[in-house]
């Protein structure tokens, strides 16, 4: 039998080893830093371009806002309701382009998304911030129906950064035992009759987020037409409460 033929093993020369680490070690070099790199665009926000019609719009919206603020400011102050101390505003129009005086009206009352709804006590300054952003909310005089219909079916706290439905009167107890509040009964009216307690019941609840269709129909400002007009609504922000609830 023949012999298998040995293979021979051809020597690389010394400089092309050196040569062929030294340019492994730069694209390794080079891979790491486009790592790095793309790790920190990932990081930050996403670049967002917008069309020179929606600077304008936003810019006229934020000019119109700020003229309609200034002449508010120089009229006589909104007298106040002699019943009525429970206002229910719900946002029902974008605010995207708003000047800085109306967002923070918005933030103040935790009106942050669209169809969502919160108590407000009835005074001064509670009325002239409702002025203020009264071309993207409306908001009228809830009835005690309305208010027990929101807090049972929709009531929500926030306990370590996670929403809980109020659905057990010992997490009621726990959180506003303090100040007689013991279950939602207990809620409901101190809620509705605006006790000296409201501010803490009030806080206790996170916004409304109420329900719409998807498909419902809007006008060109964007606000759903069965909803009707906005600013004050008077006793018919219940029939607001009974749609969207």
């Amino acid at each position: 039998m023949a012999e298998p033929e040995k293979k021979v093993i051809q020597l690389v020369p010394e400089h092309l080893l050196k040569k062929r680490k030294a340019y492994q070690a730069i694209k390794a070099t080079q891979a790491k830093l486009a790592l790095l790199d793309k790790r920190k665009v990932s990081k930050g926000k996403p670049l967002r371009f917008k069309r020179l019609e929606d600077i304008l719009r936003e810019g006229h919206r934020a000019s119109r806002d700020e003229t309609r603020i200034r002449r508010f400011k120089q009229r006589p102050p909104t007298a106040l309701p002699p019943k009525n101390k429970l206002a229910f505003a719900v946002r029902i129009k974008e605010i995207k382009g708003v000047c800085p005086k109306v967002r923070h009206v918005i933030q103040m009352f935790r009106l942050r998304k669209l169809f969502s709804g919160v108590f407000i006590k009835i005074n001064k300054s509670s009325l002239a911030m409702l002025k203020v952003v009264e071309p993207y909310v409306a908001w009228g005089f809830p009835n005690l129906k309305s208010v027990r219909e929101l807090i049972l079916k929709r009531g929500q706290t926030k306990i370590k950064k996670r929403r809980v439905a109020l659905t057990d009167n010992n997490l009621i107890e726990q959180h506003l035992g303090e100040h007689g509040i013991i279950c939602l009964e207990d809620l409901i009216h101190e809620v509705y009759s605006v006790g000296k307690n409201f501010r803490k019941a009030n806080g206790f609840l996170r916004p409304f987020s109420l329900s719409v269709a998807r498909h419902a129909a809007r006008d060109k400002g964007g606000v759903m037409k069965d909803l009707g007009a906005i600013g004050f609504r008077g006793t018919e922000v219940n029939k607001i409460v009974r749609e969207l609830n």
